[in-house]
């Protein structure tokens, strides 16, 4: 959703079959020791801060969605290109509200600026090391060798010894995080002393087995930050968790134009309202110009933004207020909207370990500050938000999309994802190996053309137990189902759980959409693991239910000087039969909110009851008068 995006040419690069081949020979633990004795760096800390920026993954030789390559993350982003904002991209209105006219951004495309210093580590590297930029992309013993020339340059610049304990180099990993504050500059060194203390073992995407050992004893000099010339940025006013870099920019409420205003609304939760939902997003462009768009009172807003590079945290709207990011109003006014800086459509743009942990951190305290459950029927990503109306279903976002790593992602916010039921069980939660799984995707740099081989969270649907049968279709998109990145018609996500409708051999089906999908599911590498849980189920004596994209009052439930919304279904239906997992029960409820003055705004609470379900790759609502709750 940024007004600039980094877009790199080698974002669609296959690993290179010598550099494997090297990798193979030399060993990425051995590059480790001897970088470490070149360059006299401890090798614990070379580990640690390379694992929290790459789990120690090479990716290839393609950089992440900040221009990093390699296991350290060296940054190289001198090609930069910019691209149109997340919003300004199909027919979605990010605020989603029939009663206000839709909202459609339309950022301008910013004139070339200068490239941050965080993004330039690699040209750097290349003058400290001699080793040319090309090995320095590719060559994961290079950006190894690289990434230990930076700290050790970071220690001297800082006037501290080249030592071999870990202890003495907190202030030359506070610099190497790129931070150019003293609050995200901590955060993340403690993290990597965090790393360093509990020790790690991981076999990478390359094959390769890499282990640090523990050091629980380890007390870093802290001290050092003093001496490193970062700003000290202020937290004040921001709602974050005290384990987080966090600061406070915020996005305007201001009146322009003919008597219009933006880019959220203020409200009063969750004393008025309930906050149920956290949405997940990608930014589609970089940090600077994601904090120009939520700076801009004519476009949209969320509460959050995290920058990948450091995992640092901006705060814009606050937990009361509602932000206009999710394209439906019923979600936005009951959600809490995070916005990750990264590409969708670019499998190999990956994301920093570093932004992953930040955004569980600050997911667990909301969460828990606002009883949200850690689960992904209230851990959305915007690419299960349901469209409002049936209007809306073809131009909603389909972000993160399927590069997210949902399985890693909740194992960090402690919650892991694991079978909770016996072999058979009615109900099954999706669970790919993300690594291994590697389904094929098309249209990340050409329509049509194949992705870059990837892991992925998601998992493919079909109309029978064969790859070769047709894909599941979604009557709501109008198209015919394909295998591309932004076609969300026939997939499913990690952590999702649906109601089982057959099984034939490798093969499980479920009730998605209307239908019996089918998935691949051998149990010597298994897509899904047996859940427990409720489902809904159409009353006895009806065909079938109707299906909503929000959870609204009934009409006598409106007050004078509130216009109803109209309860208009979605184009599914749930049939007899068929059985979907439910969520919450809510009753009905909308926020009017249409004017600057906040005094005519009003939250209108039904007595019409709803369950969230989960109905195809999005979440959907029906109401409970419809259905019957059951067990599978």
């Amino acid at each position: 959703m940024a007004s600039a995006a980094l877009l790199f040419p080698l974002l669609a690069a296959s690993p290179s079959p010598v550099v494997a081949a090297e990798s193979a020979t030399t060993g990425l633990q051995r590059a480790f020791a001897a970088a470490s004795a070149e360059y006299q760096v401890p090798q614990s800390v070379l580990l640690g801060v390379s694992y929290l920026q790459s789990r120690w993954d090479a990716h290839g030789g393609a950089p992440s969605v900040t221009g990093g390559y390699g296991p350290m993350h060296l940054t190289d982003a001198r090609t930069a290109l910019a691209t149109a904002p997340h919003h300004s991209e199909g027919t979605e209105d990010p605020r989603g509200d029939d009663a206000r006219a839709p909202l459609r951004p339309a950022a301008p495309l910013p004139a070339d600026a200068e490239i941050p210093a965080r993004l330039r580590t690699l040209p750097e590297a290349a003058e400290l090391t001699g080793l040319s930029r090309e090995e320095l992309r590719t060559d994961p013993a290079a950006n190894v060798a690289g990434g230990a020339a930076l700290l050790a340059a970071a220690q001297r610049a800082l006037g501290e010894p080249l030592t071999a304990d870990p202890a003495d180099w907190y202030g030359a990993v506070a610099r190497f995080s790129g931070a150019d504050d003293t609050a995200t500059a901590a955060a993340y060194a403690d993290d990597v002393y965090d790393v360093i203390r509990g020790g790690e073992e991981r076999t990478t995407d390359a094959g390769q087995l890499v282990a640090l050992p523990a050091r629980p004893g380890l007390a870093p000099d802290t001290g050092q930050l003093r001496r490193t010339g970062l700003r000290t940025a202020s937290a004040a006013g921001t709602e974050c968790p005290g384990s987080v870099s966090c600061e406070w920019i915020p996005a305007p409420y201001e009146q322009f134009g003919d008597n219009d205003y933006g880019n959220h609304d203020l409200g009063d939760r969750p004393a008025a309202q309930s906050i149920k939902y956290i949405v997940v997003h990608d930014t589609e462009g970089g940090w600077e110009g994601v904090l120009d768009l939520v700076q801009d009172p004519t476009y949209v807003s969320w509460q959050y933004s995290l920058r990948s590079t450091d995992g640092h945290i901006a705060q814009h709207v606050k937990a009361k207020d509602v932000a206009w990011h999710a394209g439906n109003w019923y979600i936005n006014s009951k959600s809490i909207g995070l916005e990750h800086e990264g590409f969708l459509a670019f499998p190999d743009s990956w994301y920093t370990e570093a932004m992953y942990r930040s955004s569980a951190r600050l997911v667990a305290y909301l969460a828990e500050k606002y009883g949200i459950p850690l689960d992904r029927q209230h851990i959305l990503g915007h690419d299960t938000v349901p469209g409002p109306t049936a209007a809306t279903v073809p131009g909603m976002h389909t972000d993160p999309g399927p590069y997210w790593d949902w399985r890693h992602y909740f194992e960090l916010l402690g919650r892991p994802f694991q079978a909770t039921a016996r072999k058979n069980a009615g109900l099954v939660t999706i669970l790919p190996d993300y690594t291994a799984h590697q389904p094929v995707y098309t249209g990340c740099t050409a329509k049509g053309e194949p992705c870059v081989a990837h892991g992925s969270s998601a998992v493919r649907l079909y109309s029978d137990h064969d790859e070769n049968a047709p894909l599941i279709k979604d009557i709501g998109l109008g198209t015919t189902p394909t295998t591309g990145v932004n076609d969300l018609s026939s997939r499913v996500s990690t952590g999702q759980r649906y109601a089982v409708a057959d099984r034939f051999g490798d093969w499980t089906a479920i009730w998605y959409l209307g239908q019996k999908a089918w998935f691949r599911n051998p149990a010597a590498q298994p897509t899904a693991v047996p859940a427990n849980g409720l489902v809904v189920t159409p009353k006895d004596g009806v065909d079938s239910v109707p299906v909503y994209g929000r959870a609204y009052p009934e009409a006598s439930a409106y007050p004078a000087g509130v216009p109803v919304q109209s309860v208009s279904p979605l184009p599914y239906r749930l049939p007899a039969g068929q059985k979907y997992v439910a969520g919450d029960k809510v009753p009905g409820e909308y926020y009017y909110a249409v004017t600057f003055a906040t005094d005519a705004h009003r939250v209108v609470v039904g007595k019409d009851l709803y369950y969230e379900i989960q109905y195809g790759h999005r979440v959907a609502f029906v109401r409970a008068a419809d259905v019957r709750l059951t067990s599978p």
